[in-house]
């Protein structure tokens, strides 16, 4: 199982996002939105413009934000 990540590289969350996905053994593709144009606009068009990092996609789930809770519910555990 993969989740795309898109993160900056000051975000805090995003690197708590990316350890927690690992520890639970998830494959994280990390789109840091500062380093490449194509993941910005991929970004906008996915989340939208005003939206803060990290967000998620996983199993077809938009999380906004560092959500261990919501991430669990969709992983079931």
């Amino acid at each position: 199982m993969t989740a795309d990540l898109y993160t900056t590289p000051t975000c805090g969350y995003c690197r708590q996002a990316k350890d927690y996905l690992k520890k639970l053994g998830i494959s994280v593709n990390e789109k840091d939105i500062t380093k490449d144009p194509r993941y910005m606009q991929e970004f906008e068009r996915r989340v939208g413009a005003h939206s803060g990092v990290p967000v998620i996609f996983l199993k077809g789930a938009k999380i906004i934000g560092f959500d261990k809770n919501k991430i669990d519910k969709i992983l079931g555990i």
